[in-house]
This record gives C-alpha cells, sequence and structure tokens, in this order.
C-alpha cells in the first residue's frame, strides 16, 4: 500500500485541496498522508488549510502533521510570552514581509497596526486564533520514521544518529544536509528548500514545490523506496539521479 507525503502548504487551502484530491484519486480516502510542515504563513488563508487538516484528522483520516520552522513561528507567538527564533537573520521576525506572518493573522482577521508591540499584539489576537488550531501547532511531530524512510521538515545533520538530531537542525537544516552526497541510514523526505517539482536525489527526496511562490503543492507517493509524483496525469516517477545539488 501506498504511503503519501505533501510538502509545503504556506497557507494555500486551493492547493492544499488539489493535493489531496491527486491522493484520493491514486490511494482513496483512507490513504495515509504525512505532512512535512509549514502550513502558514505568507499565502491567503492559513486558517482554512489548518481547519482542513484538523478536520481531516477528526474524521479519522491517517495523517501524520509534522512541524515546520513556519509553524514554530507562529506557535511560538502565541505563547503566554512570545518567543523569538534566534535562528531568523538579526531583523527578522515572524511579521517581517519575508517570513509572512502578517498573512497569517489577516486570514484570522486580525489587523497589524503600526508600530505594534509583540506582546500586546499577541494578547489581542490570540482570541481569534481557535484554540484547537494553537492545540494543532503545539502537537506537531518533528520527524516521523516509516521503514527505510525518514519525514522531516528540512533535513538532517548528516553524520549524526537520528537519536541525537536536533529539532532546530530538522525545521531549519538547508546548506550542509542538502549538499551532503553521504548515503543517510534512511531516504529523507523533505519540504523546506522549495524547488520546481519534486525529485529523487538518491539520498532524499525534496517534495516543497514552492506553493509560496504561486506554484503547485505536488503530493508524492512511496512504494518502498519508489517515489511517484502525482499529477494531473497519473503518477511520474521519480528515479534516483544522484545530483545533491
Amino acid at each position: 500500500m501506498a504511503l503519501y507525503a505533501v510538502g509545503d502548504i504556506h497557507g494555500h487551502l486551493d492547493k492544499l485541496d488539489r493535493a489531496l484530491e491527486l491522493i484520493g484519486r491514486d490511494g482513496g480516502a483512507s490513504a495515509e498522508v504525512i505532512f512535512v510542515g509549514d502550513y502558514v504563513d505568507r499565502g491567503p488563508d492559513t486558517r482554512g488549510v489548518i481547519q482542513r487538516l484538523v478536520d481531516g484528522k477528526a474524521a479519522g483520516r491517517p495523517w501524520t502533521f509534522l512541524k515546520g520552522n513556519h509553524d514554530r513561528l507562529m506557535e511560538w507567538f502565541f505563547e503566554d510570552v512570545p518567543r523569538h527564533d534566534p535562528h531568523l537573520i538579526m531583523g527578522h521576525h515572524w511579521l517581517h514581509e519575508q517570513i509572512g506572518g502578517e498573512a497569517t493573522l489577516a486570514s484570522y482577521d486580525v489587523e497589524v497596526p503600526k508600530q505594534a508591540r509583540m506582546g500586546e499584539l499577541s494578547r489581542a489576537a490570540r482570541p481569534k486564533i481557535p484554540t484547537e488550531h494553537l492545540a494543532f501547532l503545539r502537537d506537531l511531530e518533528v520527524s516521523r520514521q516509516v521503514g527505510d524512510l525518514l519525514f522531516v521538515h528540512a533535513g538532517i545533520r548528516p553524520g549524526v544518529p537520528l537519536a541525537d538530531q536536533t529539532e532546530e537542525d530538522m525545521i531549519w537544516i538547508r546548506g550542509e544536509f542538502l549538499s551532503s552526497t553521504v548515503t543517510h541510514p534512511h531516504l529523507v523526505v523533505h519540504g523546506h528548500s522549495p524547488i520546481q517539482f519534486p525529485r529523487h536525489h538518491g539520498n532524499r527526496v525534496p517534495i516543497d514545490g514552492g506553493a509560496a511562490f504561486g506554484r503547485d503543492v505536488v503530493p508524492v507517493a512511496f512504494e518502498g523506496l519508489q517515489a511517484f509524483a502525482l499529477t494531473e496525469d497519473g503518477r511520474v516517477p521519480l528515479e534516483p539521479d544522484d545530483s545533491h545539488a
């Protein structure tokens, strides 16, 4: 039976619904799906995206939700004392235009006043965020291993045992992981680093198709270590190309 993976959605409910339709055509309503994170920010309907996922889980769908860096930014913003992510570039924060948190708040009908203070805005906005949405963010898993596959948002630090990987790396890493040519203990399926279309690099399968930049969410089906992108025309095999760029 196939296992399906969905990359970064970034507040695009229409793109999520299309991906779920493609999965339904291929695997039926009971298809097992792992979402690799970044449900929020940049797109127009973060609220709709989270609600769709919450409703699917409540309906008994075998769906697993992993944590992306943007999801953690939103989660931390709504803590009792809003927390800043130290991984961000100096001067950046969740509401910075390059991050996209303001679009997320807009989907909950929250306006961001000029010169707003983080703590005041967090407290003012919190009543407009459904408690089940905040619980969804808090309950996200960092990784999920299924057989020889490892699903994670950003990647792993090469050469480090899975038990010793940090959340920081698994939701933020890029360069060292993307450029690595080593064979990892598992085939790593990840998002975070947008590309035009899913690829199979031999040691990893990136599936962030760039929904944040107007492209599609392209789900990927796995039969063991074999990977297939799902399109309107059916499955497209992703053959290992031994390219790690």
